[in-house]
């Protein structure tokens, strides 16, 4: 059977764990589309280049809005050549990509947005019965549609134009395959329906949310393909093996340079012991909140194995142990402003970021 693509887009997405010659040959571009100025620059003609990877987490995604905001005012914040999200990091990383400018609409985003604007609760009974989830999300599709729109796609894809990449994830059901999807090339095709997909798609929780559907070929023959929350396949991702930065950069011939990989991730690393009640709800929620926990962990050492491969430096930051991270609902403003003002304040203080995977470096660095 033949690789299904997008009719019209064949070049826009790979699957994870392979490397993907068309996303490398234009990551090589990239490096020719480089504006002068818009990296820092040593007077020697080196080049610093920063990478930003977000986890997924829901509402507390707010703590990297936040983060991003404090970040912005130390004055130290970079411009990224490769922003890479996946749940609701897939929603904030095309902000962070475009830069401080779009402080305030993520400020917004994640401090007055309640559950009523993510999701409708759907009668349990028939959804057990026949449905595809617990919840509908119309409020969230009509929220990406307020703040992507025409002219926000103009800039992504003015982005791509000057060298910068932007990528999101989703998992395909049908196929099992973690998906990387080249977020820049869409907005340059003009595919708005498509980006904002992908984005939904990447943000919808399997079960709790509908799977969103792509229109895809294969061998001459249409059909639809699955897709949920990225965060099933990897809670935060670098490059999921689908491209290799430094040998893009060499392909390029490209000017000497230094690499960044930073990573926020969007949760508490730390058990959380409680006691569980014995009800499926209560077991249910224990279990995948301890596979989240551990996801990430191996996440981290996987981006840190390709910094280290790669000769990159890692960067990564996390909700410190203490705080609470429940509230009223599941999208609850007051917390989610909490979490904002917490990343912005850690970002404010330095920021202090861990530089080696959880359980290696010094006693300080544990999370």
């Amino acid at each position: 059977m033949g690789v299904a693509e997008i009719p019209g887009l064949p070049y826009v997405r790979a699957s994870a764990g392979q490397p993907s010659p068309v996303m490398m040959r234009d990551l090589v571009e990239s490096f020719a589309q480089e504006p002068p100025g818009l990296f820092r620059t040593d007077a020697d003609g080196r080049v610093h280049y920063a990478h930003l990877a977000l986890s997924g987490g829901g509402p507390n995604g707010a703590f990297g809005a936040g983060f991003l905001k404090g970040w912005t005012e130390t004055g130290n914040r970079p411009t990224f050549k490769i922003v890479t999200g996946v749940s609701t990091g897939a929603l904030i990383a095309p902000f962070a990509l475009l830069g401080p400018k779009y402080d305030a609409a993520l400020h917004e985003f994640y401090t007055t947005t309640a559950s009523r604007n993510i999701f409708r609760l759907l009668s349990i009974v028939p959804q057990l019965l026949g449905g595809e989830s617990l919840a509908e999300t119309g409020p969230l599709q009509v929220l990406i549609a307020q703040h992507v729109d025409e002219a926000f796609l103009r800039e992504i894809a003015a982005a791509h134009a000057r060298g910068q990449r932007l990528y999101v994830a989703t998992v395909n059901l049908d196929s099992q395959r973690f998906v990387v999807w080249n977020m820049g090339l869409i907005a340059k095709a003009g595919a708005l329906d498509l980006f904002r997909d992908v984005l939904l798609a990447s943000s919808s929780v399997p079960v709790a949310f509908p799977p969103v559907f792509f229109a895809v070929e294969a061998d001459g023959r249409r059909y639809d393909e699955m897709h949920v929350d990225g965060s099933v396949g990897a809670f935060v991702f670098y490059s999921g093996g689908v491209w290799s930065f430094a040998a893009a950069r060499e392909a390029a011939s490209a000017r000497s340079a230094s690499n960044d990989i930073f990573v926020i991730h969007n949760g508490q690393l730390p058990p959380n012991p409680q006691i569980t009640s014995r009800s499926l709800r209560s077991i249910a929620l224990r279990v995948f909140e301890s596979a989240g926990r551990a996801a990430v962990v191996g996440d981290l050492f996987r981006i840190y194995s390709v910094a280290v491969h790669e000769r990159s430096d890692f960067h990564w930051m996390t909700i410190p142990p203490g705080v609470e991270m429940t509230g009223n609902e599941v999208f609850d403003p007051a917390q989610m402003q909490a979490l904002y003002d917490l990343g912005y304040r850690m970002a404010l203080e330095g920021p202090r970021w861990r530089v080696h995977p959880p359980g290696f470096g010094t006693p300080a660095e544990a999370p």
